[in-house]
């Protein structure tokens, strides 16, 4: 490829290590040497885009010839077709739902070379008991189908030497996630498309078509080929009445997320994607100088995933002289905005848990900004923060902005996408037009632990003696588990003889509480007392409007009649939603404990809302208060448990001096591996 170009001399890239001789820049004083990037609302001739009109007819053919050009290549227009078909198929339980799977070859047609065979391998993965056609997320990763129906478990690893031998919880994997949600998945291969190194450029798909020869300089590389892969599978969806092929999405981390962005780019029919930490290349501008660059790419490691045009930009001596990342036409930003207005989950971890600052995540949601004018055009609605790109600031740990059909969230993991799944699920199901099941109607959890859980607190409920039941999500279960020994202690010296149960369980939605009340955990406990704590995961990530804030209050009012159906001698405590650090629900919390205060109000029942207690001036949950902007401290659990004491006193009179409540529950184990 340098001699079909003329280049004589590659610059080296950085590297990651610091101590090397040309290590990677980490000082945002020297991050940006290009502060002007292409426009992406500006026409070749100068002309301004104004119009979704113009966009689509002119600006976006523009950008798509630049790209295809010059940065990812070309698909020939006389790649072979692909048929699909069976290869295996079986079922299985995920998270204690009823799954089918099938195993399924894509064989692609090597009439015109037949050294070269291509098939495709995909995992295809629906709930058994649809009622009609589903979304799928295709997600670029290998796995059999075993794995895949949860036949056979993915291996498990205990914790490291020294680390805290207490177990955590851990999000479901995706796919029990996406089952749980009503959704499908295929894990589609990427290898089985095109390999991941220059070697293989003339084997797979691209060597297929080339018959075995090189690439020509505009030619595809290995991102574009995936992508291609990922459309194949798309066209199977669409002959198959159990897929809802208009709502298809798809996912990949790293160089995956690259392909995932590219997929959404050029492969129009895909509706949402999920875009984990993929960096130079996919979301983060070439004109940044932090981390990896350009020169990474155009290097031996990263050169077959580009167009052979990209290697001009890494030149240090050719025929044409030496260019670099300031000579593209085009950058990240324009390749986000390509996918508009379909929907786009920006995610990313932290670099203190593996997600290296060789990413340049704050490069990446610079791009976002500089992407989102072409979103907010469309009517589809970027990040929504009102900043200029060179300025941005990049949000919080954790804090999503979640409220257009461009998202960003930075989780406080590491080189993964997985605990930003519970986010993009509910958002996307948003963004898709799909309807979302009722907080007032009971739901079981996906996930085996919950579902583990649940047998331990149905045998709480059959022991000891319970006065005061609090029922509740993470914010409550973390006040008196064993796998937080601090908080359980302030728990003990909280409440003992008060012969208090925790039933809480951690991640749990209204509908979830009400699933677990609707099997057992309160029958026969009678208690004297409830607290009721609950609907800080319906709230999510994101504003709803108030179909949400209604359909929150509709969810908290068949939760207070579940317990006063199950124990009608109980009194009941309503507490309110607690502040957090994500300013963007702030309004909308205010506006549900309004309604919860009213539902309080007609039920007869003391309404306990601390926000204010808890909150600074702008409403966003103290530090003091809180471990991670969204649980409590063990100061915010004493606000908490100060506002609880009168009514406590009242109703139950004076602690005794003996307690004989059932003892406290942790995070069960599976398998003997820590979950």
């Amino acid at each position: 490829m340098r001699e079909q170009l003329g280049i004589t001399k590659l610059r080296p890239g950085p590297s990651g290590w610091e101590k090397a001789p040309n290590p990677a820049n980490y000082d945002e004083g020297l991050a940006n040497p290009y502060p002007e990037w292409p426009e992406l609302l500006t026409l070749g001739d100068g002309t301004e885009v104004t119009t979704a009109e113009s966009w689509r007819s002119r600006r976006r053919p523009e950008l798509v010839e630049a790209f295809e050009r010059e940065v990812v290549g070309r698909i020939p227009a006389d790649v072979p077709g692909v048929v699909w078909s069976l290869s295996e198929s079986a079922t299985g339980m995920l998270g204690g739902k009823s799954v089918v799977g099938r195993h399924l070859n894509g064989r692609v047609d090597n009439a015109s070379y037949p050294l070269i065979d291509v098939d495709i391998s995909m995992v295809l993965v629906l709930p058994a008991d649809a009622e009609g056609p589903v979304p799928v997320m295709v997600m670029f990763r290998g796995g059999n189908l075993r794995q895949a129906v949860g036949a056979e478990a993915p291996r498990r690893f205990g914790p490291p030497p020294g680390a805290d031998s207490q177990p955590q919880i851990q999000d479901p994997p995706p796919g029990e996630q996406l089952i749980a949600a009503g959704w499908g998945f295929a894990w589609l291969n990427p290898a089985s498309v095109q390999a991941d190194h220059g070697a293989g450029l003339t084997r797979g798909i691209i060597g297929l078509v080339n018959k075995g020869q090189p690439r020509k300089p505009d030619d595809w590389g290995a991102l574009r080929a995936w992508s291609w892969g990922a459309a194949r599978a798309l066209d199977y969806f669409e002959g198959d009445e159990s897929i809802d092929a208009a709502r298809v999405g798809i996912e990949g981390v790293s160089r995956f997320g690259k392909a995932a962005i590219v997929t959404m780019a050029f492969e129009e029919r895909f509706a949402v994607g999920l875009i984990g930490s993929a960096g130079e290349g996919g979301v983060s501008p070439y004109r940044r100088n932090f981390g990896e660059r350009v020169e990474n790419l155009t290097g031996s490691g990263g050169y077959h995933w580009m167009a052979g045009n990209f290697l001009k930009y890494g030149a240090a001596e050719s025929t044409f002289g030496a260019m670099d990342a300031d000579d593209l036409p085009v950058d990240a930003h324009g390749l986000i905005a390509l996918a508009a207005p379909r929907a786009v989950f920006i995610s990313y971890g932290v670099p203190e848990r593996g997600d290296a600052l060789w990413l340049d995540q704050k490069g990446s949601y610079m791009a976002a900004v500089a992407a989102g004018e072409v979103f907010d055009l469309l009517g589809a609605g970027g990040l929504g923060t009102g900043e200029a790109a060179q300025s941005a600031v990049l949000p919080p740990v954790n804090q999503g902005l979640l409220t257009g059909r461009l998202a960003w969230r930075q989780h406080d993991g590491g080189h993964t996408d997985g605990p930003n799944w519970k986010y993009f699920i509910p958002w996307a199901e948003r963004e898709l037009g799909l309807r979302t099941r009722s907080a007032a109607a009971p739901f079981s959890r996906g996930d085996a632990l919950s579902h583990l859980a649940h047998q331990a607190l149905l045998a709480k409920a059959q022991s000891g003696h319970i006065d005061l039941y609090f029922v509740g999500d993470s914010i409550t279960r973390r006040w008196g588990a064993l796998d937080y020994p601090d908080l359980l202690d302030h728990w003990n010296r909280t409440f003992f003889g008060w012969n208090a149960g925790n039933f809480a369980w951690g991640g749990d939605r209204i509908e979830n509480m009400l699933w677990r009340l609707a099997n057992g955990e309160l029958d026969g406990v009678n208690p004297k007392v409830i607290v009721i704590q609950g609907g800080t995961n319906n709230v999510g990530g994101s504003p709803g409007g108030a179909h949400k804030v209604a359909d929150i209050r509709a969810g908290i009012a068949a939760l207070v009649a579940s317990c006063r159906e199950r124990a009608p001698n109980a009194k009941l405590i309503l507490t309110g939603i607690f502040p957090r650090s994500e300013r963007e629900v702030i309004g909308e919390i205010s506006a549900i404990n309004n309604e919860l205060a009213a539902l309080a109000r007609n039920e007869g029942i003391p309404f306990v809302d601390i926000g204010e207690a808890l909150a600074d001036a702008g409403g966003l949950l103290r530090d003091e208060y809180s471990s991670d902007g969204l649980h409590l401290s063990e100061a915010g659990y004493q606000v908490w448990a100060d506002a609880l004491k009168p009514w406590l006193t009242e109703w139950l009179g004076p602690p005794a001096s003996t307690d004989s409540a059932p003892p406290p529950t942790g995070i069960p184990r599976i398998r003997g591996a820590l979950e």
